[in-house]
């Protein structure tokens, strides 16, 4: 049974929660972003299928480099490297990964959610 989640940046369908991997379906707003965070342990890939984004992750320098994905275009977000969404038109994406869910830790977050932490 999936689970629908607003976000104030859009939603997620999480449409499958087992103890060993994690799926959903995540819809962007136009000109929303999720927050800037990393993830201790979770390891996740996404897949866009609708609109566009930018994914800024971190490269093994430390650096934050920015990728235009598009439908079609995927991406492996490994534990620890910092990451974020932006949609650059509304964008929905397939996330797979492991199973913990609650594993984030949010650097920036543009709308003022707890957790969030300096870097």
């Amino acid at each position: 049974m999936s689970e629908f989640v607003k976000k104030p940046w859009g939603w997620e369908n999480r449409f499958a929660v087992t103890d060993k991997y994690v799926g959903k379906v995540i819809h962007i707003n136009a000109g929303e972003m999720l927050s800037l965070q990393y993830h201790r342990q979770k390891d996740e890939t996404v897949l866009v299928v609708q609109g566009a984004m930018d994914l800024q992750l971190e490269d093994d320098g430390g650096r934050l480099q920015t990728y235009r994905l598009t439908p079609g275009m995927s991406q492996r977000i490994a534990p620890g490297r910092k990451h974020r969404m932006i949609g650059v038109e509304a964008c929905e994406f397939f996330e797979v990964s492991s199973p913990e869910i609650d594993d984030v830790v949010r650097l920036e977050d543009k709308y003022g959610r707890q957790g969030t932490t300096i870097a």
